[in-house]
């Protein structure tokens, strides 16, 4: 093998191994596609004798699920909001301030984002029962923002160093106070920051499975990712299309909180664009 065959088949591996990882990722996306609008869907892909819409409506009409939906949006969005507001006031006085342990503070922040919820979940589950708080969507609500607020600030604080501190001083001279500075000048031009630590926040709590199953015991209190279990029935069966149906719906909320919150981000660079100079 001579040097510019080694050469074209060093080109070509990576896209081929790329492909390959590819294919593994889309096949299983391909199968809930095909199955939601099958009607007799399988645990293999195969392509349906007869496309309906019966297993989206079947889903979509099930009170059952609109409950659920409803409880998984609130707690996402509560928790997205609440953790934008309270984390974008805590990152103000670290990006803005000297402050004596601030490095040390960052640090203690950087180890807690990396602190896996399974390891903390029993002492909370034991917290929980004493406050009362155990089977309660507010105390579920209450552990998602405590979770996600580390990330938050370590994010929003990095995005807020970017922000000159000339223009907040301008808004200063103008009559505003601190926090009018934070609400018109500053967070205007922490948009993309803001969308993204609300993206990832939402997504998390949205797709979270393992915090409502161990702090919440009433079924019509469970969220969209507790209700993958109505379609697991006894002795195996499983209600394959329905279950496919409930997953593309259930992956709609975060994939269009994406897409809106892009125009917000290109909005914001823009933003920022316009302050140099």
């Amino acid at each position: 093998m001579n040097a510019k065959h080694r050469k074209a088949i060093f080109r070509i591996l990576p896209y081929t191994i790329l492909v390959l990882i590819a294919i593994c990722f889309l096949l299983p996306l391909l199968w809930v596609l095909v199955a939601s609008v099958d009607a007799n869907a399988m645990q293999s892909l195969k392509m349906p004798n007869r496309i309906t819409g019966a297993n989206y409506a079947d889903v979509m009409t099930s009170p059952v699920n609109q409950r659920a939906y409803l409880i998984g949006l609130i707690m996402s969005l509560g928790q997205a909001v609440l953790v934008v507001a309270l984390a974008l006031l805590a990152a103000y006085p670290l990006s803005r301030y000297q402050l004596k342990f601030k490095k040390s503070f960052m640090l203690t922040i950087l180890f807690m984002t990396s602190l896996p919820i399974t390891a903390v979940m029993v002492p909370v589950y034991q917290l929980f029962l004493s406050l009362k708080l155990y089977d309660n969507i507010f105390g579920v609500i209450l552990f998602y923002v405590a979770s996600s607020i580390p990330y938050g600030i370590w994010m929003l604080k990095n995005f807020m160093d970017s922000v000159p501190n000339d223009l907040e001083e301008a808004a200063w001279v103008d009559g505003a106070s601190v926090f009018a500075g934070i609400r018109k000048v500053v967070a205007p031009l922490m948009v993309p920051g803001i969308c993204t630590v609300a993206i990832f926040t939402f997504s998390g709590s949205w797709g979270n499975f393992f915090v409502p199953y161990i702090l919440l015991q009433s079924p019509e209190k469970f969220p969209a990712s507790l209700k993958l279990y109505q379609f697991f029935g006894q002795y195996g069966m499983v209600e394959y299309g329905k279950l496919a149906a409930f997953s593309v719906l259930y992956a709609v909320p975060s994939i269009v909180m994406y897409v809106l919150s892009q125009q917000f981000m290109s909005k914001g660079f823009g933003l920022q664009g316009g302050t140099k100079g």
